[in-house]
């Protein structure tokens, strides 16, 4: 589920696993699976972070990890 808001203001949650796809032009327009429309105040990119986040909360699906550079005292210690 994802917190947006209405073009008129008015905060709503949408389960995400409902959105079909995201438009912008210019106001950003969410259609759903079940062929309804939703004029939302966040930009596509904002619609799609909020997605994104939930699909990784629910699937229990990390983050993006930095990368650790392997040096040579690590290579030694597994010799």
């Amino acid at each position: 589920m994802i917190r947006l808001t209405r073009f008129s203001g008015e905060p709503f949650i949408l389960n995400a696993d409902l959105i079909c796809y995201v438009e912008e032009r210019p106001d950003t327009y969410i259609t759903l699976t079940t062929g309804e429309r939703v004029v939302v105040r966040e930009s596509m990119e904002e619609v799609l972070r909020r997605a994104v986040a939930y699909q990784q909360a629910k699937y229990l699906l990390p983050k993006s990890a930095p990368v650790r550079e392997i040096t040579d005292d690590d290579q030694s210690e597994t010799s």
